[in-house]
């Protein structure tokens, strides 16, 4: 219980209310509980609970092509999280593929409603919750590993803001205690040392509904032993292409400190360790190493789809080079996290980057397959070793597990996730869009229901209306992410202009809000040039990335899972050319890029029916070529070209499978 009066009072009032809530529509639930009482720091803005924000629009159309793919029946042809697995009590995979699988299966079944996919969910839920010994340990007798315990964490913190079963606290709250006794004999390592923070969060998530002090004490003690990501990058040391020679592998160095340093996937899940801390330190600096981390990593290993290289390691600048489709996912949860303790809103900008780019992009139009390793610059997709630093031959096909099947389990967290998080709570009992995407909100502030429609084709188009519907009028101010690329964006209610907003901002809209009142946000989406590796080009346009698409032919090579499944592994062989540089104007973009839009089709981000092209002249380049299916890094721009000026067609880069999207540029242009 917690010591301070004051926050006594509030844990005692969320009791009540978690009581009361337990028998009312999940709409009219509390937004938050308490959020980080005393001594904890405060956090900019609250997660709202799973559930408060429902997709919709081209959103929803995408969630449930998602929940038709291979997130609703990966338990019917995948072995590992099948009847067998370990988180069912079998002796199949009981390490970190249930517990994954379960990470994104239940915020898409809640998030959608469905009940096909909640009695999915629950059946390894039950089997968790039943399996909890004496002590307070639980999972799979065949490990004691910390590292998937953390992950099914996660679940069950989704999983009870979702439906409020009693059995969850009571069952964390007895981990934990396991885990501050344990601790110190069994101490964190390889994967949980490397993962920490993780833990760390579902421990202050119990914490805001508890208030037991035992719990910071078990923060500390993970923090302890836990890896110092704050400082690997406050004297960062991995500037160049990490190497499977450096690392040693070929001596089983793969779970020594170097390797896992490097890796991927621990960087992108270690992007939220600074602001997680700062809850208990208190300490800015620690509140501002995501963006410390983030911007490092674009200076070392930026791509231009706003990943960082990583295949399986940090793999430099060079756009040829991939990422990890764990490290997209459990970046943008990191961003999620880190957005809310910080209200820096240069976080929903990069996740917005990766939702709409990075996610898709290496996903399949009907999610029955997906790639291990993206490239930016993709010319083929085929069984090569080359470019990967440590990864083998099948990373870049799509299929049910290319490489490692560890993406198979995880990739599934990413858009319910991102749905979830559009909106939050702030700490002056108004809300906050800290993301844009057609949705629905529907909480409770200061007593009142509310209820916030957002209809907008964004990131396609720039047009954003938020209708607010309190049950009767109500003072609470609005918040509006203004992007850092939003020059000249505009904000109107009720059709009456509002003060411009600043970019990079949240535009704050304090007032008594009235049923059907509208607000309008324009977001300006002109096209812009960024520059990067060997002073190539990408086009952006808003959140969105644009590709050359190169043409494509689908080669199958085998079946997975029994008919009438349609999972199968592919190879993607280009049957265009692709080797262009562009004809830019770098000060005046517009001046050489047109643009042509149209209205999402059934599925938003496929090639065909593309909602956006741009359109530009190039010019080939003959010299580029690829090797081994792989595309030779781009030249250094300036580069001069002798053949023929053609306009070309670019279209968002999840849409094109093959594609280039760092172009040379043409000298004199």
């Amino acid at each position: 219980m917690p010591t301070n009066p004051a926050s006594r009072r509030r844990f005692l009032q969320q009791l009540g209310a978690t009581s009361l809530a337990a028998a009312l529509p999940a709409p009219l639930f509390a937004a938050q509980p308490p959020t980080n009482p005393t001594p904890l720091a405060a956090g900019a803005f609250s997660p709202l609970p799973l559930g408060r924000v429902k997709p919709t629009g081209w959103l929803l159309a995408q969630l449930r092509i998602q929940a038709s793919g291979l997130s609703g029946h990966l338990d019917e042809i995948w072995p590992d999280v099948g009847p067998a697995s370990g988180w069912l009590g079998g002796s199949g995979e009981s390490w970190e593929r249930g517990p994954y699988f379960l990470d994104g299966l239940v915020p898409l079944a809640y998030l959608l409603d469905d009940a096909r996919l909640k009695a999915k969910a629950q059946r390894y839920i039950d089997w968790t919750l039943a399996s909890q010994q004496p002590n307070g340990f639980f999972g799979p007798a065949s490990n004691n590993d910390w590292w998937p315990r953390i992950v099914m964490l996660k679940v069950l913190t989704q999983y009870h803001e979702a439906t409020a079963d009693p059995r969850v606290l009571p069952f964390m709250g007895r981990y934990f205690a396991h885990q501050l006794a344990e601790l110190p004999n069994r101490p964190l390592r390889d994967w949980g040392k490397f993962r920490w923070q993780d833990n760390a969060l579902t421990v202050l998530w119990l914490y805001n509904r508890t208030g037991d002090s035992n719990l910071l004490a078990l923060v500390r003690l993970l923090h302890s032993q836990g890896h110092d990501w704050v400082a690997q990058y406050d004297n960062f040391q991995y500037t160049q292409r990490i190497t499977a020679e450096y690392l040693k592998l070929d001596q089983d160095q793969g779970l020594k400190d170097l390797a896992l340093s490097t890796h991927g996937v621990n960087n992108g899940q270690a992007i939220k360790t600074g602001p997680v801390w700062s809850l208990v330190s208190g300490s800015a600096s620690d509140r501002a190493a995501a963006q410390k981390m983030l911007s490092t990593l674009d200076h070392y290993h930026g791509l231009p789809n706003g990943m960082f290289s990583c295949d399986e390691h940090l793999a430099g600048l060079n756009p040829s080079q991939g990422s990890e489709l764990c490290t997209v996912v459990e970046e943008m949860f990191s961003l999620e996290q880190s957005l809310a303790i910080t209200g820096d809103p240069a976080l929903g900008d990069r996740l917005e980057k990766l939702a709409f780019n990075a996610l898709p992009g290496t996903l399949t139009d009907d999610m029955w397959a997906h790639q291990y390793n993206q490239e930016p610059n993709q010319v083929e997709c085929s069984l090569h070793h080359a470019p990967w630093t440590t990864d083998g031959p099948e990373s870049g096909l799509f299929g049910l597990e290319p490489n490692f099947g560890c993406c198979t389990a995880n990739f599934h967290q990413g858009w319910p996730k991102f749905a979830a998080s559009l909106w939050m709570a702030t700490p002056d009992d108004g809300l906050a869009a800290v993301a844009y995407a057609p949705c629905v909100l529907e909480t409770t502030l200061l007593g009142t229901a509310v209820r916030i429609t957002q209809q907008t084709n964004y990131p396609f188009h720039g047009a954003i209306r938020i209708t607010v519907n309190p049950a009767s009028p109500l003072a609470f101010p609005l918040s509006l992410r203004i992007p850092a690329w939003a020059s000249g964006a505009t904000v109107t209610i009720n059709g009456q202009p509002q003060p411009s907003p600043s970019t990079g901002t949240f535009a704050r809209l304090a007032r008594t809000w009235q049923p059907g009142d509208l607000v309008e946000l324009t977001l300006p989406l002109q096209p812009r040039i960024s520059r990067g590796f060997q002073a190539s080009a990408a086009i952006e346009r808003g959140p969105l990335v644009f590709s050359f698409p190169i043409g494509e032919d689908w080669l199958k090579l085998r079946d997975r899972g029994t008919a009438p499944s349609p999972s199968a592994d592919w190879q993607i062989y280009p049957t265009t050319p692709w080797n262009y540089a562009l004809v830019l104007n770098p000060d005046t973009p517009d001046s050489t890029i047109t643009t042509t839009l149209a209205d999402p089709g059934p599925i938003p981000f496929a090639a065909h029916g593309t909602a956006v092209t741009l359109h530009l002249k190039a010019r080939k380049v003959p010299a580029w070529r690829a090797i081994d299916g792989v595309a030779e890094p781009v030249p250094q721009s300036p580069v001069t070209s002798t053949e023929p000026e053609e306009t070309i067609a670019l279209i968002p880069y999840a849409a094109a499978k093959l594609r280039i999207t760092a172009f040379p540029v043409l000298k004199n242009a």
